[in-house]
């Protein structure tokens, strides 16, 4: 099959991050962190995010809690990522370079919630046991765009205190209301949750399209719901897409719940598959094939229903019990469905291409990129060049796609 030649290039984004991110937390804890009783324990929300900084975040937010004379301790917060179990959990949270010989405090993780309420429209209001048991909790996530509904508020604080902090039965009620109804959700649960007292602060972290600690907030609880929704604001505005809406093929090289919690973004792809809620108009990508899944997702494949085909490498590594329990528990069945699976990269490829009976297979309009996190390098098929002027620079000549003896796509996609 002949083949598109593939040109290497990078986007153009806004520069903006934190220079001094240590120095940075320290003084947002000392401006919006209340003084806080000697001895108290205080349980900081930690998820199964691929969060830039992640570790230097946290380490300096202990060490400050412990200056105050207070007890801090991280407490896994990620509804049924990792099995929903308290070891998958350790183990997502020890991939992510979370120890406690490394952050300086204990760390935690369970699967048991407790009741501590009930919202005005009914909803059960439920926190991780350890964490409610302590005297006060920080809640720390980053705030970015949802890949299932749209709202004032999507991802971010509200929803680590309704799925991170209510696991299992927390993630499971939110879904239930359907994508229409769950940023209002958020807002009723977190906020309910917010008036027992227990949430001493809020850490709020944008990131910019290079991945980077663009802002990071310490935000009082009586504050949060607004600010949250301020800084969604600003993370659309730096979220990272492919330069091209209409592609033939997109080749996405790897998934995995540490780039997205669908694995691969929504927001990215185009696709969402929640049965009965129509697929964004733009963009639109024909056929998407994913080669292989991030070992960092201990084979939670969750998101791999919304490729078209994939291959043998990457159904390999799926955990079943992870990945159902995960759509099971969002509801979202569809998003755990097989693709078709080829025996290499190379005729994952050329089945997408096959697929579309196109008479001439070297016009393809194609993509490749590494993840749908890291979109500031790319190859695009030639035949695009035109289109990405004034918004991506050219970093090669034409190449063919190159392939090892047994069919591996071998195309190193430079990151920042």
């Amino acid at each position: 099959m002949n083949l598109p030649k593939l040109v290497h290039i990078k986007q153009r984004f806004i520069q903006n991050k934190i220079q001094n991110l240590e120095l940075h937390i320290k003084e947002e804890l000392k401006q919006n962190l209340p003084p806080l009783p000697k001895d108290y324990s205080i349980a900081i929300t930690v998820g199964s995010r691929g969060i830039s900084n992640r570790v230097l975040i946290v380490k300096t937010v202990v060490h400050y809690l412990k200056e105050m004379g207070c007890k801090p301790f991280i407490i896994g917060a990620m509804g049924s990522h990792g099995g929903g179990t308290a070891e998958g959990q350790m183990d997502v949270l020890n991939s992510l370079g979370y120890s406690e010989e490394v952050i300086g405090c204990p760390i935690v993780t369970s699967d048991e919630v407790v009741e501590v309420g009930k919202t005005k429209n009914g909803f059960m209001i439920y926190c991780d046991r350890y964490a409610w048991e302590a005297n006060g909790i920080i809640v720390m996530n980053r705030v970015k765009l949802h890949t299932a509904f749209r709202g004032l508020n999507e991802s971010g604080l509200l929803k680590m205190i309704t799925v991170g902090l209510g696991k299992t039965k927390g993630a499971n009620q939110l879904h239930r209301q359907g994508p229409a109804n769950m940023s209002e959700t958020l807002r009723e649960v977190g906020g309910a949750f917010l008036q027992t007292g227990k949430v001493v602060a809020g850490i709020a972290i944008v990131e910019n399209s290079f991945d980077e600690t663009a802002h990071l907030e310490v935000i009082r609880p009586d504050e949060i719901i607004k600010k949250e929704q301020e800084l969604l604001k600003i993370a659309n505005s730096y979220f990272p897409r492919i330069p091209i809406e209409n592609l033939d093929v997109l080749v996405i090289k790897t998934m995995g719940k540490n780039y997205s919690g669908t694995g691969m973004d929504t927001n990215v792809i185009g696709r969402k598959k929640i049965f009965g809620t129509p697929e964004p108009e733009k963009p639109s990508y024909q056929r998407i094939v994913v080669l292989d899944l991030d070992d960092a997702s201990h084979g939670n494949a969750t998101g791999i229903g919304l490729a078209d085909i994939t291959t043998d490498r990457l159904y390999q590594k799926i955990d079943k019990q992870k990945t159902y329990l995960n759509c099971l528990t969002s509801t979202y069945v569809q998003r755990g469905m097989i693709p078709l699976v080829m025996p290499t990269d190379k005729e994952a490829i050329e089945a997408a291409i096959q697929s579309l009976g196109m008479n001439h297979p070297e016009s393809i309009r194609m993509a490749v990129i590494e993840n749908t996190l890291e979109l500031e390098h790319l190859y695009i098929s030639e035949n695009l060049v035109n289109e990405i002027k004034g918004k991506a620079d050219i970093q090669s000549s034409p190449i063919e796609i190159p392939f090892s003896e047994d069919g591996t796509l071998n195309l190193s996609i430079s990151v920042h």
